[in-house]
């Protein structure tokens, strides 16, 4: 059995490359995918937390992993909100570049 502190770790490197992506990129889909990746590593580590609090016997397991479901519908209304914008941004400017995007007017 992998200990939870692995996870944890994994997690924490997973969050801190998504965080590098969101502060290097200047694609605004590459910062899409960049804030994708920190809500995983998020998610990966409320499960871990609540498998080990299941192992402890605690009745409260499940609340970790119904975050996570809530978690995901967030991530997926992003998504299709934060796509569709760039879609119609990319459609009236040619470029995703956010250095270039100094207004959301289209």
């Amino acid at each position: 059995m992998v200990a939870t502190e692995y996870y944890v770790a994994l997690s924490a490197i997973i969050f801190a490359i998504g965080a590098v992506g969101v502060l290097t990129r200047r694609s605004a889909i590459m910062i899409f995918l960049s804030v994708e990746l920190m809500l995983n590593a998020a998610n990966l580590a409320l499960v871990a937390f609540a498998r080990q609090w299941a192992a402890a016997g605690a009745a409260v397991a499940l609340s970790g992993q119904a975050a996570v479901f809530i978690i995901l519908a967030i991530a997926a209304a992003e998504v299709a909100v934060g796509l569709g914008i760039l879609v119609a941004i990319f459609r009236y400017r040619s470029s995703t570049d956010v250095d270039t995007l100094h207004e959301v007017r289209l």
